[in-house]
């Protein structure tokens, strides 16, 4: 079944190629960051901060950090702090793996803080956080840099005169604290959705919004989710690189929280095999001179023309997508059938069984609250690459004029056999088409491509043998 057509007319050619745009990811003037710094330091210990965190996301979707004392932000803005390229073919259990370009011992990068981002953190008293950026000793953009690889991609839609809002739901299951051996125990036996989990845990789940709320966050809604100890929130859209460094926070945030009320916490995407996982389904939008495409189109439910190509593009592409928005092979344990996960390589109005789930939103907000859902993505992705890689599929689809198939209502898994596409089922399977994908490969570049290979093949590999519980075992308290 093919999952994208042409639409009639010549295509015309892209206003820029997806690999370019490095003039948007300058480092800019030395004296000017060390200005923006010191006006950052005299805000930062007003609020009582003592040190920054800095931060960045590997290719495994762990989250590492350097810090440094309040008073070396303004050196570090300046300079940036060390960090060894290796980082980038680290695995989730810290084990560290080669690609054709990237690894071994040698070698060093800067690690730069992201200074309009750096927001004192409320569950940590004397912490600040900071998103982080990589380049080069001689201030070249590193090539490996998640973060600049969103932004380009950010930028490379406004070469077209378009935009993106993007949301990423957070869900995460609560424990209490304990050895990582101990079995899980939950702090409430709440059902699915229920007002009774919600009351057990409204102490906690008030300092998480509150915690939220100080550090400059719109809460959409937080509430219970399906499995035992299970929560979601969502929090305002931004743009593409805004929402993916939200997603950070939010998840920081909703773990010093947890650990301030004696509990821990996984975003992992399967936390006891046989349950219903983690996602971290995105939601997007695409934009032009302030109006969503989403609506007022003589495409299907309202979609304009660029904005089905659009969605075309990432549907057609879903199963290479999986290799950055499912990062470790336990999203092979959440991906599956009538689980609402999006394991079908369809899309359908409100569906949540597909994998692209349209949405419209209510009468009267369809103009502004119309966007598409990617529900097949989990928490071990890297939020930088995940939103990077849906827009570079994204514009490709658009630059082409794709055209959706036809929509697809009910649940896929009681069709037919062979009527609709099953995404990838193993990590084997999406690095398949992963290799296969000339559009990632472009918009990546080489040494972020290849990495993102290495780091896949060595974790499909690590856990080729692994029953379902030892690798829910292995990944629950990584994420």
């Amino acid at each position: 079944m093919s999952t994208g057509t042409v639409a009639a007319g010549p295509a015309e050619p892209p206003a820029t190629g997806l690999g370019g745009h490095l003039g948007a990811v300058a480092l800019p003037p030395r004296a000017e960051r060390g200005e923006r710094a010191e006006a950052a330091t005299e805000r930062l210990r007003v609020a009582g901060v003592d040190a920054v965190a800095v931060t960045w996301v590997d290719n495994a979707g762990i989250t590492r950090v350097k810090a440094v004392p309040l008073g070396g932000l303004v050196h570090a803005a300046q300079w940036g702090v060390g960090t060894a390229p290796c980082f980038d073919v680290f695995l989730a259990d810290d084990t560290i793996t080669t690609s054709r370009i990237i690894g071994g011992p040698t070698g060093d990068l800067r690690l730069y803080p992201a200074l309009d981002r750096i927001v004192p953190l409320a569950a940590q008293p004397g912490w600040a956080w900071a998103p982080g950026e990589r380049y080069t000793q001689t201030g070249d953009p590193h090539p490996g840099c998640q973060r600049l690889f969103a932004r380009r991609m950010e930028a490379a839609a406004a070469a077209r005169g378009l935009s993106l809002k993007a949301g990423i739901e957070v869900e995460w299951v609560v424990a209490r604290a304990g050895a990582p051996q101990e079995g899980l125990r939950y702090p409430t036996d709440g059902p699915a959705y229920g007002m009774h989990r919600l009351t057990d845990l409204s102490d906690y789940l008030g300092d998480v919004l509150r915690a939220l709320g100080e550090q400059g966050l719109t809460v959409l809604q937080i509430h219970p989710e399906y499995s035992p100890g299970q929560f979601e929130v969502s929090v305002a859209p931004e743009g593409p690189v805004g929402a993916a460094d939200a997603s950070v926070l939010v998840r920081h945030t909703v773990r010093a929280v947890s650990a301030r009320h004696g509990l821990r916490v996984s975003f992992a995407p399967v936390v006891e095999p046989g349950a219903v996982g983690n996602g971290g389904h995105l939601h997007l939008s695409l934009w032009r001179d302030g109006r969503n495409l989403g609506r007022g189109g003589a495409g299907p439910h309202g979609l304009t023309v660029e904005a089905e190509g659009f969605l075309a593009g990432v549907l057609g592409a879903l199963p290479e997508l999986l290799v950055l928005g499912s990062s470790s092979p336990a999203g092979y344990l959440r991906l599956v059938p009538s689980h609402w996960a999006g394991a079908y390589q369809c899309w359908g109005l409100e569906n949540r069984e597909a994998a692209l789930r349209l949405i419209t939103g209510s009468s009267g907000e369809r103009a502004t609250a119309a966007n598409a859902e990617v529900k097949c993505f989990d928490a071990t992705a890297n939020p930088y690459l995940a939103v990077g890689a849906v827009l570079a599929t994204g514009l490709a689809g658009l630059d082409q004029r794709l055209a959706l198939p036809p929509e697809f209502t009910g649940d896929p898994a009681e069709a037919a056999p062979g009527t609709v596409p099953r995404l990838p089922a193993s990590p084997a399977e999406a690095i398949a088409a992963y290799e296969k994908s000339a559009v990632l490969r472009e918009a990546l570049g080489e040494p972020l491509y290849e990495a993102v290979l290495a780091v896949r093949r060595a974790e499909s590999e690590q856990y080729a043998a692994a029953t379902p519980e030892q690798l829910a075992a292995a990944t629950r308290w990584r994420y």
